[in-house]
């Protein structure tokens, strides 16, 4: 495991391994009745963020209460630096974990911004007309 590949705690707990810090993430999210819940490895693809999370919930409300739990367990396992945008709203909330960004949306705005297809691994498909 590289240097990479840790975050490390705040509270003396030592490092959070990525892999624990994206089970604590889904599972935070599973808890907490978030739908359909992606995982996207961005190892090597950008320099933001080894991994992205994303996550759908029922309501304003549920997306915010989402993110207000998430936070919480993470602060818990002393991540630091949680930072969040878009709590107030709640269509889109972004908490940013360090090495994992996670993306929790109502239905209809994750359905259009569709970030799996903009990530997957799939290349882009252009038609062409002649």
């Amino acid at each position: 495991m590289g240097e990479q590949d840790i975050i490390i705690s705040k509270n003396g707990m030592g490092p959070v391994p990525l892999p624990a810090l994206l089970a604590l993430v889904t599972s935070c999210l599973e808890d907490h009745k978030a739908e359909d819940i992606v995982t996207i490895n961005l190892t090597g693809r950008c320099s933001f963020a080894d991994s992205m999370v994303i996550a759908t919930g029922t309501s304003h409300r549920h997306v915010s209460a989402l993110a207000d739990h998430l936070c919480q367990a993470l602060k818990a396992v002393g991540v630091p630096r949680v930072a969040v945008e878009g709590l107030t709203q709640g269509d889109w909330v972004l908490v940013d974990a360090g090495d994992v960004v996670i993306h929790l949306f109502r239905a209809e705005v994750r359905s259009f911004y569709a970030l799996e297809k903009m990530w997957s691994d799939q290349p882009a498909r252009v038609e062409m007309t002649a």
